[in-house]
């Protein structure tokens, strides 16, 4: 008997592949059954190898080695996915396995996570390709029926595997020229480093900006709406109008200025759009929601999550009305939903995938049984699909110009003529929107008439600094990066994908070089002085964001076919070459570079530092360290922290609430800070009220 071997990316996936397959017998890494053998990887199992694989001299970090640009690319099996590895070269290479179905998940990282296996493993047999944008059993099914040639996804491979390399050589590069030159690590990258870049320069367009005061003059008219002047930016000046304006007591209507306007409804979510939006109304970080929405996609509860695309190819406008009355009926909507298909429908725009939609399984799910984070987003992803397809928000805008002691005043009010697709909003969304600021009602009045004034007042303001970025913004600017200077019509012109975007901003914060500061639910983004600092000494190449877009671009023209993946290599190798080659340490940069001194090592008396993976004696003979990543802390349910690590280091001792047993009881107790005759730390507990 033979076999066809199916290759999902993660466990789970794999067993709803081998449901729908009818491979029921459970093995040790697959299922097997119906003529199928379905195994998965564990993420990615093979990896590039690091440089001291390729020369041991690059143990040590030297400016004398580099650029290091291997001449043949070396890959390593994790030690973690060793065993799984293993199982998949085993069942890859049985003489019984005659056909291979590569059925991880249907985007450039999947393509790249199962050929790096096949190559390891040694693996020749031909294959073919699963691609899926929905894992509901029906799709799953008529995906199995229509298997791709392996063929039409060689340019995808192609891209991923080039975007690894590159990565590769801009990262490890980078990070040891840098490292080197200032004696201390940094941590490089090609998205990473122009992502920090661009949080950076909005901190420092935040410190540099000065507000400047300007000053108003309000009329309040007898029968409603106020009108507002100019704006002064010298307080006698608004004075001296304000008083001539009381000794009036009516003006007369210059102009009064009516249009219709209609706000077109929102386009389908891609997943950029989906975290920026859980970001803006929940507080989710992007990683969050990417987690909640994969979750969601596994559940078969919403299509395939990672897509840049915000439409539906025309195949689907047939299907698409009973998705929509589905889905309204899921979330009790009992009115009569407008449907408008061709407003969600644009093959030419749908790239891997199309739009994020919920799915007919969705309809018939428990969805309050889900955790609350999933079933929010859930909720998002439905609301988007209801409100693309409505009707447009219509209202008409009036503008009125009077004048008064010489000066012009003007007053807008706004009357909704048809909600429209908002009112569908509302309607899912309400208590997530807030409440809407509604439009003062404007008097009634005609062009020459008079309007009485019920009164006349002077108003201070100041021009406001840019704002911080929060999730949602710095995702949007991402995505936006370079579009001014890049030719009209291109695509995908920022720095990142939606598939890595979140996972860039979470190593930042990680790495200690942005911080999420706040007590709102949606906290901003801000640059540690570490990430300053690394920006500070960045040559423009490294941190800007158009080179890094422009590289996106390229990426994407491989995928494609239209450009060859070694032309791309060479930019970025040229490119590396000419940084090391011509970078010099910056005048004064080490200043800059210090690490933050937060305490006294008690072992040896020199200072502690903060580092990335714990605060560190300066002192190199010393072993005291605190680690961030503390066993002791987490068996207490706690995390060692910058608070916990300045009072242990200041009082040798610090008071925490709340721990959790063994068992689950909770207990307040206090940490004692000592040290191990070699100097290392060593710590203990003093429990409260006698013990927990």
């Amino acid at each position: 008997m033979s076999y066809c071997l199916v290759v999902a990316e993660k466990p789970s996936v794999g067993a709803a592949y081998a449901k729908v397959l009818g491979a029921t017998n459970r093995q040790d890494g697959y299922w097997e059954g119906n003529g199928y053998l379905v195994s998965w990887c564990v993420g990615h199992l093979v990896e590039l190898a690091p440089p001291n694989v390729y020369d041991a001299k690059y143990v040590k970090w030297s400016i004398a080695d580099l650029p290091i640009l291997p001449e043949k690319w070396q890959y390593l099996v994790s030690t973690s996915t060793k065993k799984q590895f293993g199982i998949l070269q085993k069942v890859m290479n049985r003489p019984d396995v005659d056909s291979i179905v590569c059925a991880t998940d249907a985007g450039r990282e999947g393509e790249l996570i199962f050929r790096l296996v096949c190559q390891q493993a040694g693996c020749k047999k031909p294959f073919t390709r699963l691609w899926l944008s929905s894992m509901e059993e029906n799709a799953i099914r008529e995906g199995f029926a229509s298997l791709k040639p392996s063929t039409e996804y060689d340019a995808l491979y192609q891209a991923a595997l080039r975007r690894e390399r590159a990565d590769w050589i801009v990262g490890i590069n980078s990070s040891r020229l840098f490292s080197c030159l200032y004696g201390r690590p940094l941590a490089v990258g090609r998205v990473m480093t122009p992502t920090l870049a661009m949080a950076v320069q909005r901190e420092a367009a935040i410190s540099a900006f000065t507000p400047e005061k300007f000053y108003t003059v309000s009329l309040a008219f007898a029968d409603g709406g106020t009108a507002s002047s100019k704006r002064f930016s010298q307080k006698a000046d608004a004075e001296t109008l304000l008083a001539n304006c009381r000794k009036e007591v009516s003006t007369v209507v210059q102009k009064v200025e009516r249009k219709e306007k209609t706000e077109k409804p929102p386009q389908l979510y891609d997943l950029t759009t989906l975290q920026r939006d859980a970001n803006r109304l929940l507080g989710f970080t992007a990683q969050q929601t990417l987690d909640y929405a994969q979750s969601l996609y596994e559940k078969r509860l919403i299509t395939y999550p990672r897509t840049d695309s915000r439409f539906l190819t025309e195949d689907m406008a047939a299907s698409l009305p009973g998705l929509v009355t589905d889905t309204g009926k899921a979330f009790a909507v009992e009115e009569p939903l407008p449907i408008n298909v061709q407003q969600v429908i644009n093959g030419s725009k749908v790239t891997d995938h199309h739009a994020l939609l919920p799915t007919k399984s969705m309809a018939k799910a428990d969805l309050a049984a889900l955790p609350a984070g999933e079933r929010n987003v859930l909720r998002l992803i439905a609301a988007r699909l209801l409100c693309a397809v409505g009707e447009p928000h219509r209202y008409a805008e009036t503008t009125l110009t009077t004048i008064c002691a010489g000066e012009e005043f003007t007053v807008k009010g706004k009357v909704v003529l048809s909600e429209g697709w908002k009112a569908m909003e509302r309607k899912m969304l309400g208590e997530l929107l807030g409440k809407q600021k509604e439009q003062a009602a404007l008097p009634d009045v005609q062009e020459q008439s008079q309007c009485s004034i019920a009164g006349a007042e002077l108003k201070e303001g100041q021009t406001s600094p840019p704002k911080h970025f929060t999730e949602d913004t710095l995702l949007h600017a991402m995505e936006t990066a370079s579009a001014d200077s890049m030719p009209e019509g291109v695509e995908r012109q920022g720095i990142g994908t939606p598939a890595t975007r979140a996972a860039t901003i979470e190593k930042l914060v990680q790495k200690g070089f942005l911080e999420r500061k706040g007590i709102k639910k949606t906290k901003v983004l801000l640059p540690t002085d570490k990430g300053k600092a690394l920006i500070t000494v960045m040559p423009e190449e490294i941190q800007s964001p158009e080179m890094t877009a422009d590289w996106e671009t390229k990426l994407l023209q491989i995928e494609r076919g239209e450009m060859e993946p070694e032309t791309f290599m060479t930019e970025i190798k040229e490119m590396i070459s000419s940084l090391v080659t011509t970078t010099e340490a910056a005048k004064g940069a080490n200043a800059l570079m210090k690490n933050k001194v937060i305490g006294v090592c008690p072992n040896c008396g020199a200072n502690v530092v903060e580092r990335e993976k714990g605060w560190f004696c300066e002192n190199r003979e010393c072993r005291f360290v605190l680690w961030k990543d503390n066993a002791f802390f987490k068996r207490l349910g706690k995390r060692l922290d910058s608070y916990v690590a300045d009072k242990l280091l200041r009082d040798g001792r610090v008071r925490l609430k709340d721990c959790r047993s063994a068992k689950g009881k909770t207990y307040n107790a206090t940490v004692l800070l000592g040290t191990e005759p070699d100097g290392r730390s060593k710590f203990s507990l003093e429990f409260e009220n006698g013990g927990c």
